[in-house]
């Protein structure tokens, strides 16, 4: 079977609602093609939103992060009064703060993509002519959708195949890990979305004119 007439029966099989079918369709190499062009127009249609709905675009990724922030501490705060006053405590509560600390990490790395505070050796890059600064940005664009296809793909089959094994997080009864798992495959795809914006940008910029490296700070905003 070809790549391609794999990457078609991938399709339909995510409808069917069958884990086992799903988890059996993303193991193919058709699922990386079916990955790659969920993720470049997943995060089309997520740009797309951002722009119509600016309130979206500017609170949804902290507010995802200062949530589930603020559930780790209750929990944490809660059960440490517990179990040294009480002598008691929830099986869960070991286990379902890291699952909400690494939600917080992926929406907050889409955040830090907005910010443009990850990694990118801009003290290098400000003395480059501004050919070189626009490779060099386009590059990192490049990488980090590679990136993203990379893990929305993978994240997917993890996903799935919890689906298809049941699997329950440690210390509850009913909480599903592919409930958890599934947000990794959303954040990487919103931080496509951003990527994109990003690029845009900065090929506005490079045809204007305008500076295109600027000194970004951790915790400021844009």
């Amino acid at each position: 079977m070809s790549i391609w007439s794999e990457a078609a029966a991938v399709v339909p099989t995510l409808f069917s609602g069958d884990w086992w079918a799903i988890t059996q369709a993303l193991r193919t190499e058709g699922a990386w093609v079916v990955g790659t062009a969920f993720t470049l127009l997943g995060a089309f249609l997520v740009m797309t939103i951002y722009r119509l709905v600016p309130f979206i675009e500017r609170h949804f990724e902290r507010t995802v992060m200062v949530y589930t922030y603020l559930g780790i501490a209750a929990i944490i705060c809660v059960e440490v009064v517990r179990r040294f006053v009480f002598s008691v405590q929830e099986p869960w509560s070991t286990t379902f703060p890291p699952v909400l600390f690494l939600v917080m990490t992926w929406f907050g790395c889409a955040y830090n993509i907005k910010l443009r505070t990850h990694l990118a050796f801009n003290e290098f890059r400000t003395n480059m002519p501004r050919p070189a600064q626009m490779f060099c940005l386009s590059l990192d664009a490049v990488l980090w959708l590679v990136f993203c296809i990379i893990v929305v793909v993978t994240g997917s089959r993890v996903t799935a195949n919890a689906a298809d094994n049941f699997q329950i997080l440690e210390g509850t009864d009913n909480f599903m890990k592919w409930w958890f798992l599934i947000t990794v495959p959303i954040a990487f795809l919103l931080m496509a979305a951003r990527v994109m914006e990003n690029w845009i940008e900065d090929w506005r910029n490079y045809r204007s004119g305008e500076i295109m490296i600027k000194q970004a700070v951790i915790g400021g905003d844009v």
